[in-house]
């Protein structure tokens, strides 16, 4: 059993920054596949982007690339979201999630382990 918790969501303005936290229960860290979703009121659920098995790939949606940056910390079994420049259209809850097949897939089907989810809000 793999279990996540996020935590750094907020308000944040404009073109300024924001880190999210994904801390797992410390299990085999290093052979999950993580990503990041993001849900905005009325919306699915968006894939943001992921971190394959290994941390061989990490992959981006259009939406983010260049803006945001994920990163893990296989020490503290720590996954990370680094925001800069975020826009209004990215304010949602966002949601860390694992799985261990070997893809960090876009699917939100795919992944086995959510956390609970963080607001994000971007302010303009």
């Amino acid at each position: 059993q793999v279990q996540l918790v996020e935590s750094g969501g907020g308000l944040v303005q404009t073109g300024g920054s924001l880190r999210l936290s994904c801390a797992t229960s410390g299990q085999l860290f290093s052979s999950l596949s993580m990503a990041w979703f993001r849900q905005a009121p009325g919306k699915e659920r968006e894939f943001v982007g992921g971190s394959s098995w290994l941390s061989l790939f990490t992959s981006y949606s259009r939406n983010v690339q260049g803006r945001f940056t994920i990163a893990r910390d296989n020490a503290q079994n720590t996954m990370y979201l680094q925001m800069n420049s975020p826009r209004p259209e990215d304010t949602a809850v966002y949601y860390c999630a694992a799985t261990f097949n070997k893809d960090a897939s876009a699917s939100a089907a795919d992944y086995d382990y959510w956390g609970q989810g963080t607001q994000v809000t971007v302010s303009s």
